[in-house]
């Protein structure tokens, strides 16, 4: 690869010149999409106390728990194509906290699927621990975080497809 500010020399791997510091390499992001396979369904079941959260959902609706944090014990029914979560009043699910950000996170139905998506959060988005980047699916019983909030993602199995 040749810079083209100064036409040094260049292995293909790096991101800027060594010699006068140009970018290389768009910093605009990649022309390609890369989206995560939606994973297999692993058959997990439920405890009673969290069955007794979707007894009045309508079957196959996702629901969002909090099992710890402020508001613990709170279900959030996923009834919306699109749900926002942050510490705007105006957040589908509003988590009232300096650790959420005021636009957090973004859940979206597609392909039968509940997927979470990070909005360039300051303290980002995590699924089982696991800081997520771009956007991830949820499958049942995964811990999502959000600042200090923890919320279980519950779905009656039977309803899914």
């Amino acid at each position: 690869m040749t810079c083209p500010e100064c036409g040094q020399q260049l292995p293909d791997s790096v991101n800027f010149c060594s010699n006068c510091g140009a970018a290389l390499k768009s910093q605009s992001g990649d022309t390609t999409r890369v989206i995560p396979a939606i994973p297999t369904e692993e058959r997990v079941e439920l405890a009673d106390d969290q069955l007794a959260v979707l007894s009045d959902v309508p079957r196959g609706t996702p629901v969002l728990l909090v099992v710890r944090g402020p508001n613990e014990g709170t279900k959030y029914v996923l009834d919306a194509d699109t749900v926002t979560v942050g510490r705007h009043p105006q957040s589908d699910i509003f988590l009232d906290d300096v650790t959420v950000s005021r636009h957090h996170a973004k859940l979206s139905q597609r392909l039968g699927h509940t997927w979470i998506a990070d909005l360039n959060s300051l303290n980002g988005t995590y699924v089982n621990r696991a800081l997520i980047e771009g956007e991830s699916p949820l499958r049942l019983g995964d811990e999502v975080q959000v600042g200090k909030f923890r919320l279980m993602y519950l779905v009656d199995p039977a309803g899914q497809d």
